[in-house]
């Protein structure tokens, strides 16, 4: 019957894989011998012992309490809460024990942090926290994707135990693949190729693996991602130097190919689907993506409904389609929708003018430097057939480009391929300019020429000084890797936005997480740039794109899960949005780099994730399969078309009110129509209410809630004060929006905020008029 399901609703649909580019983060773990050694101290800061008044007072007592001689070296505050010390392995298991101590750790040598997310996350702390409930290794992740590089040092599967009893999968046999090249890391690896071979023949296997191996990098880079184990010295070509590893370092790894050098077809995404609920993964990771359709028409709602039906969390990628409004892929309620934004670590080039002004910008090269002396630099438009400004392949004119950089405008083509088009032509170096569609957004590339990408307004004055100068000449130079950049984290121009078209009474994305310049493993088949002309071979590579904040956020679910083995996909969602943050330590709004403006809840959700409030988020909105169920409803679905998507028979009840403004969501999405008619609408308000209920996680607590009023809408919540008396217990509260008509297109914003003084459980409010 499923087979049959599955003829009539996938046959034809095709899905692209949403290759953005991606970035690395890592942490180094050399430990010395001596007798005496360097360890950091997590304290828990919010069961600090009533006899203190003062952090640091609480710290030199606990020291003090194992050695009268140990003193502390640095205090932390905002990395972690605590202190670093020297200590012998006694006095270090002695201060373990004391009371408020989470965890003593021993120092870890890093060299520059390349995978650097998981510092930029505030993992160094979560990690301790996560490995000392001993169930990470529990966690098995399953990665959609492109495959897998087995050999990549991310799958050592050093320091694991056996593979949960409770994993059915296995490593599949395949051109260049064999079940010996899994591990007790990499779990299993399949791959699903009937859909791709029934559109386009048989594979090609001179040009891509019939197999589980990865041929494009992009399914290593985001397996490695999720949870690649720890790798000391790993860079690309010395940039992001450091120890890269993955979100969930010790948690296993499954992947399934579903995605081939011609796409992605649902048929093939089914059965990939299909089999990791049969195996038995825990988190899924999915970073494909397509049109939106009604979700009893869409494989991916499909499929991940299955899933989510079996307790496994969903991550999908939000789309590559920003900065325009309305463009999200994988916006089903049961899937967590990812973002992307930056973190603080850039890659420098500079661009110095004739004039002697230069500009900054980013690049990836490392090979041979372009004469230090000033060279002639040109536009593409002015040197290519028709005025064509892009720099695709065929349309630059050599004897005019020959020995000169070239600026080439972003879009229509890899950006990576247009500095391939200028060496072609025989240009010396590539600037690639920025246009308002991009920004100040800048994407580091392994260009194979001399090469940098600068930002719209930079470039806009490039190109003022190219078209009024009669020998207009530039420099081009590289930094390296530079760190603590700022701000950080700003939402990436080429992340997807909301509102949610197909459900405007679900806010989506979720949130974000680093998606732009990540370091992780990469395939050996094919270059950096996946360009057929770069025989450079990696075992790291950086990229962006949504595709790379998608497995941030499911190795943070693995991590989630591990702790918290009892937690529904929906609970860990809503522990990473409520606790996610939208504003810099300064008080000030997460910025959106297409605008350099403050972004909004339709570009980052509920915020950029926050790893380490995630792991005690007090009270959570969970959402049963029930619940979808009546989401169904709401939307005024058949039994039919309810039967496609939850494979059950079910049946509206003429008795029931179904909304979807009471689906259990962490966040408010609430469209209001504009009123049309004497002088421009009606000024009679309008009232919705929507409907929540609370589980609490924590504590017995009591918690009051605040609301940031949108000077549009008035907000009301009742009851205003929630007590929990017991873990699980539930409690309701209602919501009630009122506004006059506003304008169509226009959008406000508000934050609805439970506290019990020491958890804050927040929701974004998105209002829209149409």
């Amino acid at each position: 019957m499923v087979d049959k399901m599955n003829m009539l609703i996938f046959k034809s649909l095709q899905i692209s894989l949403l290759l953005v580019f991606s970035i690395r983060n890592t942490t180094a773990e050399k430990k010395t011998h001596h007798t005496k050694h360097t360890y950091i101290i997590h304290m828990d800061k919010f069961n600090m012992p009533e006899s203190f008044n003062d952090h640091l007072l609480w710290f030199d007592s606990s020291l003090k309490s194992v050695s009268d001689s140990a003193e502390m070296l640095y205090t932390y505050k905002k990395v972690a809460h605590g202190f670093s010390t020297r200590l012998t392995t006694q006095e270090a298991e002695l201060l373990s024990k004391q009371p408020g101590v989470l965890s003593v750790i021993p120092e870890v040598r890093y060299d520059l942090h390349t995978t650097r997310t998981p510092e930029f996350l505030g993992l160094a702390k979560y990690s301790t926290l996560s490995l000392a409930s001993g169930k990470q290794s529990d966690v098995i992740v399953g990665v959609l994707d492109t495959g897998v590089w087995p050999e990549l040092k991310s799958f050592d599967d050093t320091g694991l135990g056996p593979v949960p009893s409770s994993w059915k999968g296995e490593c599949e046999r395949g051109k260049n693949f064999n079940p010996s090249n899994c591990n007790k890391k990499l779990v299993g690896a399949r791959f699903f190729s009937r859909g791709y071979e029934a559109a386009f023949g048989p594979i090609d296997e001179k040009t891509e693996s019939k197999s589980p191996r990865d041929d494009d990098g992009h399914g290593s880079h985001t397996s490695t991602t999720a949870a690649g184990s720890a790798v000391v010295g790993a860079s690309l070509f010395g940039f992001a130097n450091g120890t890269a590893r993955g979100m969930a370092t010790q948690a296993r790894l499954a992947t399934y190919k579903v995605c081939w050098l011609g796409g992605c077809f649902t048929s093939d995404i089914a059965a990939g689907i299909d089999k990791a609920i049969e195996d038995g993964v825990n988190i899924l990771s999915m970073s494909i993506g397509g049109g939106l359709m009604d979700y009893y028409k869409d494989t991916i709602a499909i499929g991940t409904f299955a899933a989510t039906a079996h307790g496994i969390l969903v991550s999908n990628s939000a789309g590559n389609g920003g900065p325009s409004q309305a463009t999200l892929s994988n916006v089903a309620p049961w899937l967590t929708t990812v973002g992307a934004g930056t973190i603080d670590r850039d890659f420098p080039a500079y661009i110095t003018l004739g004039n002697g002004k230069m500009y900054t910008g980013v690049s990836l090269y490392n090979g041979k430097l372009p004469p230090n002396s000033p060279l002639p630099i040109v536009y593409a438009a002015n040197v290519s057939d028709e005025s064509q400004n892009l720099c695709t392949r065929g349309t630059l004119i050599a004897e005019k480009v020959a020995g000169k950089i070239v600026i080439c405008d972003r879009g229509g083509n890899a950006r990576v391929e247009k500095g391939l088009v200028v060496k072609s032509a025989g240009g010396i170096g590539m600037i690639l300019s920025n246009n308002e569609d991009y920004g100040e957004e800048l994407v580091a590339d392994s260009y194979l020429l001399p090469a940098a990408a600068l930002g719209q307004k930079s470039s806009n004055e490039l190109k003022k000084y190219v078209f009024s100068s009669p020998n207009p000449t530039a420099k081009l130079g590289f930094g390296g890797t530079q760190l603590g950049v700022q701000p950080s984290p700003v939402v990436a121009a080429f992340s997807s936005r909301g509102p949610n078209v197909l459900t405007p009474k679900i806010l989506k994305p979720d949130l974000i997480a680093p998606g732009v310049n990540i370091l992780a493993g990469w395939t050996g088949a094919v270059g950096p740039t996946g360009l057929t002309e770069d025989t450079r071979h990696v075992e790291f590579n950086i990229i962006s794109g949504t595709s790379m904040s998608c497995p941030h956020v499911t190795g943070l679910a693995a991590l989630l899960k591990g702790t918290h083995p009892e937690w529904s996909p929906a609970a860990i969602r809503s522990a990473l949005m409520t606790t996610a943050y939208r504003t810099y330590k300064n008080g000030q709004t997460i910025k959106d780099v297409a605008t350099g403006l403050p972004a909004t809840p339709f570009d980052y959700g509920a915020g950029h994730v926050d790893p380490v409030a995630a792991f005690d988020p007090g009270l959570v909105y969970d959402t049963s399969v029930d619940d979808y169920l009546s989401f169904f409803c709401a939307l005024n679905y058949s039994s039919y078309q309810i039967k496609l998507v939850a494979r059950r028979d079910f049946t509206c009840s003429k008795r029931n009110n179904y909304r979807v403004e009471d689906l259990n969501y962490p966040s408010f999405a609430v469209p209001f129509n504009t009123a049309y008619g004497v002088k421009g609408g009606s000024r009679k308000p309008a009232t919705v209410q929507y409907t929540r209920t609370l589980t609490n996680v924590g504590a017995p607590a009591t918690y009051k809630v605040s609301v940031s009023q949108s000077p549009s809408v008035k907000i009301m919540v009742q009851p205003q004060t929630l007590s929990f008396g017991g873990l699980n217990e539930k409690k309701n509260y209602t919501v009630t929006f009122t506004s006059s008509s506003k304008p169509s297109g226009t959008n406000s914003f508000a934050y609805l905020e439970w506290s019990d003084g020491k958890h804050k459980v927040t929701s974004p409010i998105a209002f829209s008029w149409t």
